[in-house]
């Protein structure tokens, strides 16, 4: 998941329904946050536009979990000051631990030291040597921190948490709440591409998203798609490895790091999509996919009953392989 934030583009193939009297129309927004995009789809039973609560639940998200938020919570975690943790924190401290637990570590909100160094994350964008690894895995790992009295407690003061790769898609998770709350049972939020969607499009049909094929070469816009999905009442998220990259000395260094070894991906997955019962478990999980790899993703995928994975990796030839878990098929938009 950070991952600075890597996502793929979402496409919602839908149109409003005519507005009539009898029947609210969709209502769909869009603005900024987090250094990305939101667009949000939904059916107010009295059309209400609901963009001033959303934005307002963003910022109080913002100063839980951002951390290019000076005086976030995570951020003031980062700085060692003694800091009482929300519920928004407390939810994705949860969720990330269990999620690290069953990827063996692949998943890591430790890794902030790390992404640092490799110039991908919130602090300066040293990309010009290959940082000391060895020097720095010592305060990387998600055993080293504990929440105890609703504080996070270190083993080492040098530990720096980074919640990118799981918090876009609890935001997600939470304006979804939102809209439930006032009442929405058809919505659709999307979030930097991680989603969280329930009952039905403006066509009466269940969500269609699209899944873009991760070529590095062709603008956002331009890529056609991969696959199409139709999803209802669940979240999904996609993590890659073909936007946010560099090269240095002809090598190419990846924006997704292995909390383990320290260093980036360095093998042929190229996207992972994931559709679980929430979009912030989703988004965390398809970060781990894209440290583990095609088999092992698969393998630990199978096992978990609320977690499918879509895997595209690089075959032979540069051309497209893709993967996917038992029973991702029934997703699969039918034409």
């Amino acid at each position: 998941m950070n991952k600075i934030c890597i996502f793929l583009s979402v496409f919602v193939l839908a149109s409003c329904l005519t507005n009539t009297s009898q029947s609210p129309e969709y209502t769909k927004i869009g603005g900024r946050t987090f250094g990305t995009y939101y667009h949000i789809t939904y059916l107010h039973p009295e059309g209400k536009n609901l963009q001033t609560e959303i934005e307002s639940k963003l910022q109080e998200f913002d100063a839980s979990l951002s951390i290019f938020n000076a005086q976030s919570i995570i951020s003031k975690i980062n700085k060692n000051e003694d800091v009482v943790v929300d519920d928004f924190f407390t939810q994705m401290y949860v969720e990330a631990v269990r999620v690290s637990q069953h990827t063996h570590g692949a998943f890591d909100i430790t890794v902030a030291p790390l992404v640092n160094a490799w110039g991908f994350g919130f602090g300066e964008k040293k990309r010009k040597e290959t940082p000391d690894v060895a020097a720095i895995l010592p305060y990387v790992g998600f055993q080293k921190i504990s929440l105890q009295d609703q504080r996070i407690v270190k083993t080492d003061s040098r530990i720096m948490l980074d919640a990118s790769a799981i918090a876009k898609g609890q935001a997600a998770d939470v304006i979804g709440e939102l809209l439930e709350a006032e009442g929405c049972k058809n919505f659709m939020v999307e979030i930097g591409g991680e989603i969280s969607c329930k009952g039905l499009n403006p066509k009466g049909k269940k969500w269609q998203i699209g899944i873009d094929r991760p070529d590095e070469i062709l603008l956002e816009e331009q890529r056609p798609l991969q696959t199409v999905l139709s999803l209802t009442d669940c979240g999904m998220a996609t993590s890659g490895n073909y936007r946010q990259y560099y090269y240095r000395d002809g090598k190419k260094y990846a924006h997704t790091i292995n909390p383990i070894t320290g260093y980036p991906v360095d093998h042929n997955l190229l996207s992972a999509t994931v559709v679980s019962s929430s979009s912030m478990r989703a988004d965390a999980y398809a970060t781990a996919f894209m440290v583990l790899g095609v088999d092992s993703s698969l393998a630990i995928c199978n096992r978990l009953p609320d977690v499918a994975c879509y895997l595209i990796a690089e075959g032979e030839d540069k051309n497209y392989e893709v993967y996917y878990s038992d029973g991702f098929s029934d997703f699969f938009s039918n034409p």
